[in-house]
């Protein structure tokens, strides 16, 4: 055993044995360091179809995750922030006693969408996100804000062309506002399709449901979900270090 033959030698003299003494402690140190989380943390997600396990990143989210973290998915296809918190959706995210909630909205948020789910960016959505924030605080979670991820949607220059905009703005304001970690998945996402481009960031997308021949550029493949999540859980290591233990680290 040649490490423990030195530490032998290094015994001999007084100065040797303190640094003997202070080597232990630093190994000590790293052992510890290395060891695994304990502590079981319980993640909830909240959002809408590019949240979930089928449509969205949440389930490769979830296996990124070491334990003993649990990650509970109850984003639901279709809500915005006020249909999932008006329909009930939100009372049982809470109910799940979540020590993290990650939330994130927008896109059926937009016009179009219908009165039970259309908010406007900065009066009902950013209502709607205090909401979230302040009960979930009540209940003894950690709000975590998600901007909305990007649609895959170009202009002839070979930009996305985001009509998300106003809702990531207005998310912002409010993590500013109620000291919220935030992350900025649209920023991030924006940034992987474009370096894509178009014809690669495709692949990142179902076929259309209702467009024979054009892939799905709002929800996320398998592939999609596999590229996406990492730069949630990128982004959440910087935003929160009470999960650094259970998120490794994105190359």
């Amino acid at each position: 055993m040649p490490f423990f033959s030195a530490c032998q030698r290094l015994r001999s003299n007084a100065w040797a044995s303190i640094a003997f003494v202070l080597l232990a402690v630093f190994v000590a140190d790293l052992s510890a360091a290395d060891e695994p989380p304990t502590k079981k943390v319980r993640i909830v997600l909240v959002g809408d179809s590019t949240v979930t396990d089928t449509a969205g990143w949440g389930l490769a989210f979830a296996g990124l995750l070491k334990p003993p973290a649990e990650c509970i998915n109850l984003a639901r296809g279709g809500q915005s922030s006020k249909s999932f918190y008006d329909k009930g959706n939100w009372k049982n995210a809470l109910a799940q006693k979540p020590d993290f909630v990650l939330i994130q909205f927008g896109h059926n948020d937009q016009p179009g969408k219908g009165p039970d789910r259309e908010t406007t960016p900065n009066t009902t959505y950013r209502e709607y996100l205090i909401q979230y924030v302040d009960q979930a605080r009540e209940a003894g979670a950690q709000p975590i804000l998600v901007t909305s991820m990007v649609r895959r949607i170009f202009s002839p220059e070979g930009k996305i062309d985001s009509n998300l905009a106003p809702y990531v703005d207005a998310m912002k304001a409010v993590a500013a506002e109620k000291k919220v970690p935030l992350i900025d998945l649209h920023r991030r996402s924006l940034e992987l399709v474009e370096q894509l481009g178009p014809e690669k960031s495709a692949t990142l997308g179902p076929p259309h449901p209702e467009l024979p021949g054009r892939m799905d550029g709002t929800h996320l493949s398998a592939v999609g979900a596999a590229a996406i999540a990492p730069l949630v859980v990128d982004e959440l290591r910087k935003v929160e270090p009470g999960l650094r233990d259970y998120l490794p680290e994105i190359k």
